[in-house]
């Protein structure tokens, strides 16, 4: 069966909140979820799986730099996540605090590796953003999101 990795960076626990919610839609497809601090991931840990979704805060703008260390070591893997589905999201402390730029850093890695982007023509169209703490709505969005990559995954893999 495939799997999906859901990576996240987190420093006051709103990321990774969010990050568990999408596990939570994933294994609601009845795939399987692995979640990771990015901590504990090594780039060539990334091969193992058909989907990667990551998720970080946004510092002046962008993803952490915990984030960008390990889509920076992935260069030594470049070429090898080719097909595999990816996904992001992220929060911030304010509306207009970045979330789109950061989901758009970490998308542009992954589409630089061939990987394909599973985005959403309703609600947080490049993926999930919260405010602070996830609310409601950001936390449907993140389930929302793990349900959806999980049904891309699963189709690919049956071909």
């Amino acid at each position: 069966m495939a799997k999906i990795l859901v990576i996240y960076y987190s420093r006051s626990g709103n990321t990774k909140k969010m990050a568990q919610a999408i596990v939570k839609g994933i294994e609601k497809e009845g795939t399987t979820a692995v979640l990771k601090d990015v901590k504990d991931v090594e780039a060539r840990e990334l091969l193992d799986y058909a989907g990667i979704i990551i998720g970080s805060p946004t510092y002046y703008g962008t993803m952490a730099a915990e984030i960008k260390a390990l889509l920076d070591e992935s260069v030594a893997i470049h070429g090898k996540l080719e097909g595999k589905v990816g996904a992001a999201f992220a929060s911030s402390a304010n509306i207009g605090g970045g979330n789109e730029t950061t989901i758009l850093d970490i998308l542009n890695a992954m589409l630089i590796h061939g990987m394909i982007i599973r985005g959403d023509s309703q609600g947080d169209h490049y993926g999930p953003v919260a405010i602070g703490a996830p609310d409601a709505r950001a936390t449907g969005e993140c389930t929302r999101l793990g349900e959806r990559v999980a049904n891309l995954v699963k189709n690919i893999c049956k071909t």
